[in-house]
């Protein structure tokens, strides 16, 4: 024998605002800011007005989660350009992080760097006074064979081409030379500044100050630089 449950309409009625209440109860509450700049609370939002940014609240009112405003293309930018900002500021700092550690192992005291600089333009002016004498010696072969051409001249006789070839490369040598010297003394200057910025960045990290003279006037300088400035 089968038995069959009737459902009173009383009982169902009751399930069903049950139902409801619970719905209600769970309810996602919004508030937001209208097109008119007015404060609205609901259980919907708009989507435009999702860009405005809006509060979830809980069924009490409280404030459970807080959507921040859409940014503006502009801010946008702004943003993207401060990040990338950052990660440049960043990638220049660990370089100069690692700049100093190879610094440190070459000195570990600013007046390491200055003796170093003293001895590497010292070798350096030794170099151009090389040079110098070298153009003393092309110089000296100059005058001679210029001396002969000259009293072939006053005897009236043709000076051979092979002297005038000598003579050509003979100047030809001396100015060689000396663009090269020129080119040592620039190096120097290049020299200097490099061991003058090694200094005062040791000075810095190593919170060290130096002892002796970055440029001390007793420094050996070059004899024919320092008759040209007289």
């Amino acid at each position: 024998m089968q038995h069959r449950v009737i459902a009173s309409p009383v009982l169902a009625g009751l399930v069903a605002l049950g139902l409801l209440a619970s719905a209600g109860a769970q309810a996602t509450m919004y508030r937001y800011t209208d097109e008119n700049g007015q404060l609205v609370i609901g259980n919907t939002i708009p989507q435009e007005a999702t860009k405005r940014g809006y509060e979830i609240l809980s069924d009490n009112g409280r404030v459970v989660k807080t959507i921040p405003r859409a940014l503006t293309a502009e801010e946008i930018a702004a943003r993207e350009a401060a990040r990338q900002a950052e990660e440049e500021r960043q990638r220049q700092l660990e370089a100069q992080q690692e700049l100093d550690r190879q610094l440190l192992k070459r000195f570990s005291h600013p007046d390491q760097a200055i003796r170093a600089l003293r001895r590497k333009i010292q070798e350096m002016n030794s170099l151009i006074q090389l040079k110098r004498g070298n153009i003393n010696v092309i110089s000296g072969q100059l005058d001679n064979e210029q001396s002969r051409a000259a009293d072939m001249e006053r005897a009236g006789r043709a000076i051979p081409e092979a002297t005038l070839e000598k003579i050509r490369r003979l100047e030809a040598q001396i100015r060689e030379v000396e663009r090269e010297i020129s080119a040592q003394q620039q190096d120097i200057e290049s020299v200097r500044k490099a061991y003058e910025e090694d200094v005062l960045r040791l000075e810095e990290i190593t919170g060290d100050k130096r002892t002796i003279p970055l440029n001390p006037e007793s420094e050996n300088p070059d004899p024919e630089t320092t008759e040209g400035a007289q």
